[in-house]
């Protein structure tokens, strides 16, 4: 039986973030349950103490998953659908169970099992539905209007019992081994093209152990219902293009193209997942309204508030430039 005062459950705890989570929270003190569907992690790739189990939990009886969360003082939900999904249209069905339902009934169950502290990952796409509301970003792009729906849902599963921390999370660099990180097309991209071509605008970056850190800071002082935006560096489209490039070791000129340059070839992939009854997590044709713009902020206030550290980023930049290097 975990101690009640210092286990975590991470629910995708064999992924790319949950990985590096059970590091630091390992190295913490906490004990750690890693939870994910198949296949097993390669032996020695988690320490002896970590307990793996492998299931899918949204196929177990509301019973067993109380039975796995038990004992636990503290639950991360790093599962569900990404960005990149396009399943059968509409997709919002499949985004919804993905990420509303099955993290709504996550953390119910949780508060039901008596764990007292839970931490939701979320992204920072919901933050800029907030702000930005002009660009209706829940209404173009079924993977935001997700993510909206899904802190929501999962505040009102935590009460009253279970203090809900978000975190909403930008784009994030590193690796894990065995892991081909999904950087790899436009690694390759910048590795084949002699020269680049890019939209303007430019985001928010940050080192997967930073965002790890911030997990703990969360299950440590985060508070209840709070979202915090976890974040390091601003950078244009260029910068980043300039100083991946740098990782490969291919230092090349970025051509910035205006946004009806780009347009057609946006509408061309749209139209192909519809010959195909797909669609996208996000509509490529209003994605690129979002894409040209800088989606920057200011990441010190959660920074003070969770006392994850910062910096590393070029680093993190060449570790998933050889993440990427790796067949399948």
């Amino acid at each position: 039986m975990n101690s009640p005062d210092n286990s975590v459950l991470i629910l995708g705890g064999p992924g790319f973030i949950g990985y590096h989570a059970t590091r630091v929270l390992q190295s913490q003190g906490y004990a750690v349950t890693a939870v994910g569907l198949p296949p097993a992690p390669e032996p020695g790739l988690f320490s002896a103490e970590t307990r793996i189990v492998l299931k899918d939990l949204n196929a177990l009886a509301d019973s067993e998953v109380l039975d796995l969360l038990g004992g636990h003082s503290a639950v991360v939900f790093a599962a569900g659908a990404d960005d990149r999904a396009t399943p059968r249209r509409p997709a919002w069905p499949y985004f919804r169970a993905a990420n509303v339902e099955a993290a709504q009934r996550f953390f119910a169950l949780a508060r039901k099992a008596g764990v007292k502290r839970g931490v939701l990952l979320s992204s920072y796409f919901a933050h800029f539905a907030r702000t930005r509301p002009e660009l209706e970003l829940a209404k173009h792009h079924p993977y935001i209007r997700s993510r909206i729906e899904q802190e929501q849902a999962c505040l009102d599963a935590a009460r009253p019992d279970l203090e809900l921390t978000i975190l909403e999370l930008p784009y994030i660099f590193g690796a894990m081994p065995g892991r081909v990180p999904l950087w790899r097309p436009l690694v390759k991209y910048l590795a084949a093209t002699p020269l680049l071509f890019y939209t303007r605008g430019g985001t928010n970056m940050i080192a997967v152990e930073h965002v790890a850190e911030a997990i703990w800071g969360a299950i440590e002082r985060g508070k209840a219902g709070e979202r915090y935006l976890i974040g390091d560096e601003n950078l244009t489209w260029v910068e980043f293009l300039d100083r991946l490039g740098r990782a490969i070791g291919r230092h090349k000129r970025v051509f910035t193209l205006p946004n009806w340059v780009v347009l057609p070839a946006l509408a061309g992939v749209k139209l192909l997942h519809w010959l195909q009854g797909k669609e996208g997590g996000l509509d490529p044709v209003h994605l690129l309204e979002l894409q040209a713009i800088n989606t920057f902020f200011d990441p010190e206030p959660s920074r003070r508030a969770l006392g994850y550290g910062s910096g590393g980023l070029d680093q993190a930049f060449v570790q998933t430039v050889a993440a990427c290097r790796v067949s399948r």
